[in-house]
C-alpha cells in the first residue's frame, strides 16, 4: 500500500477517531494537502458509513463522489460489533483486497488517505487476526487518538509497547481534548507525561492536540 494513507486507531471504541480523522482532514486540506477519509470497516450500518458522514459533516463538504462509488467505505456489516463477530453474523468474510484495492485508488487521486479503523488498536478482524497485526503487515504510518480521561493513560501506554514490538511507524498521537468534562488536572498532567515519554521513546512522532470541533 501507498505511504501517503496514514492508518488511524485509538486505545478504545468512542475515544475520538472519527472526530480527529474529520479535523485533520479539514486542517490539510485548508493547508493545501488534498485530503480524503475512508473507513477501513465499518460496522452497524447499512450501505452507508455513519462515520464517513462524520468525517464529511466536520471537513464541510457533504458526501463525495468517492463515498457515493462506494470506494471510502467498501467493506459495512450490519452489527454495531467487532468485525470479527460482524462479518460472521452476516455470514461473509472481510474482503481485505477490496479494502487495499479501494485505498490505493484514493491514494492515487489524493495527496493524503486518512484511514479509519474500527474500535482500538487491538480489536479482532478475524478469530486470529488483529486490527495492529494489519497495521504492521502494510507497513502503514499509525495516528494513534488517546485522551486525558482518567485511565486513558494505562491503555495508551499498553497500546505504545504493543507498537513498539511490531516495529510500527507512529506518525503521531492525536490528544483529543473533547469532552471538556474531563478532569482537568488529569488531562493536563497526562498530556505533558505523553509528550515527554514521546520525546524520548518516539522521538519522530509527532504530538497533535484535538479541539473541540466546531461543525461548519
Amino acid at each position: 500500500m501507498n505511504k501517503n494513507i496514514y492508518f488511524v486507531s485509538g486505545i478504545d471504541t468512542n475515544i475520538g477517531k472519527s472526530f480527529t480523522v474529520g479535523y485533520l482532514a479539514r486542517i490539510w486540506n485548508e493547508k493545501g494537502i488534498r485530503t480524503i477519509t475512508q473507513k477501513f470497516i465499518q460496522t452497524g450500518n447499512v450501505g452507508l458509513s455513519e462515520d464517513i458522514e462524520l468525517h464529511r459533516e466536520i471537513m464541510g463538504t457533504g458526501l463525495l463522489p468517492e463515498d457515493l462509488s462506494g470506494l471510502t467505505m467498501p467493506e459495512i456489516f450490519s452489527y454495531p460489533c467487532s468485525p470479527h463477530l460482524a462479518a460472521e453474523i452476516d455470514r461473509r468474510e472481510i474482503d481485505f483486497s477490496k479494502i487495499e484495492d479501494a485505498a490505493d485508488c484514493l491514494s492515487r487521486k489524493y495527496d493524503a488517505v486518512l484511514l479509519e479503523g474500527a474500535g482500538g488498536l487491538m480489536v479482532p478482524l478475524t478469530r486470529r487476526y488483529l486490527t495492529i497485526d494489519y497495521i504492521a503487515d502494510k507497513g502503514l504510518p499509525l495516528i494513534f487518538v488517546t485522551s486525558g480521561r482518567l485511565g486513558s493513560i494505562n491503555h495508551t501506554l499498553l497500546s505504545l509497547e504493543a507498537i513498539r514490538s511490531r516495529n510500527i511507524h507512529l506518525y503521531a498521537v492525536a490528544y483529543n481534548l473533547f469532552p471538556e468534562s474531563d478532569d482537568l488536572l488529569i488531562r493536563n498532567d497526562t498530556e505533558n507525561y505523553l509528550r515527554t515519554l514521546l520525546s524520548e521513546d518516539f522521538p519522530d512522532a509527532r504530538f497533535i492536540r484535538i479541539p473541540r470541533i466546531e461543525m461548519p
